[in-house]
């Protein structure tokens, strides 16, 4: 949460919604600093949620509207009308930590895509992604919350930890770093650093070709990969066994071997 003036999209709306085929972009829609803040936060807790039923969305892709910037985080000037509207300080974040598990927690591929300021929620977002890809030029990403007398308030630290490790995790939030997209990416922390003209269309094409993996399969890994954490390995082990088991004879594990037999590309997920 690092910014302090008033959300307004262009059009009224705080998420803006866009579909291609089995990929669903959502879009924070605050041009140029596209700020999270409340009426998108509720907005974005209901479409997750959607996301999560609808088997014609098999990824998704989140970005800032424009291409500044992914998002300075959240607007600090609605944090007393937050914790009015809520209840508590307690359960206007309990809210966006609710939230981001669930992004995390979908059957479905979230790909982030990072450019200029990604600070504060506005990197918490991210981290609770599968696949981060960031600019190659003119991102800013970090927590800066200690610059503000406070600290990462949407799990931010204890997801960052877990992507680049605690030295680098404490690097960034005890000195609260801003670093670049090939820093970020020589850390760990994005999977991908491309030009900036290029940044948006190669998200897009990552999430079809996601898209067009066995979708069944796809949720399975992503339920032992994400939920795996500290775990002992023989519950990992445990986890894969019954992912194995679940697409075991499934229309698309047929198609995937006869394919390979006759040498030829998988047609997925055709019921």
């Amino acid at each position: 949460m690092t910014d302090t003036g008033t959300q307004a999209g262009a059009d009224g709306a705080a998420l803006l919604v866009e579909r291609e085929g089995p990929v669903e972009t959502l879009v924070i829609n605050d041009a140029p600093r596209n700020r999270m803040g409340l009426d998108f936060m509720d907005a974005l807790e209901v479409e997750v949620a959607r996301i999560a039923d609808d088997p014609g969305v098999r990824a998704v892709v989140i970005r800032g509207a424009g291409e500044e910037n992914f998002s300075v985080g959240m607007d600090l000037k609605e944090l007393p009308e937050g914790i009015r509207r809520m209840g508590s300080p307690e359960a206007l974040f309990d809210q966006r930590l609710r939230v981001l598990e669930a992004i995390e927690g979908l059957p479905k591929p979230v790909v982030a895509v990072l450019t200029g300021y990604c600070l504060g929620g506005g990197l918490e977002l991210p981290l609770a992604c599968h696949f981060r890809l960031a600019a190659a030029d003119g991102a800013r990403i970090g927590l800066p919350e200690l610059d503000l007398g406070t600290v990462p308030a949407w799990g931010g630290s204890a997801r960052l930890t877990r992507r680049v490790g605690r030295d680098h995790a404490l690097d960034m939030i005890l000195r609260a770093k801003k670093i670049s997209g090939p820093e970020a990416r020589r850390i760990g922390l994005v999977s991908e650093v491309w030009p900036n003209a290029e940044l948006f269309q190669r998200a897009r094409d990552l999430a079809h070709e996601l898209a067009a993996m066995p979708a069944l399969a796809v949720a399975e890994m992503l339920r032992c990969v994400v939920g795996a954490g500290d775990a002992p390995l023989a519950e990992g082990i445990a986890a894969e066994r019954r992912a194995v088991l679940a697409t075991l004879g499934t229309p698309d594990q047929r198609e995937g071997i006869q394919a390979f037999l006759e040498k030829r590309k998988p047609r997925f997920n055709r019921g």
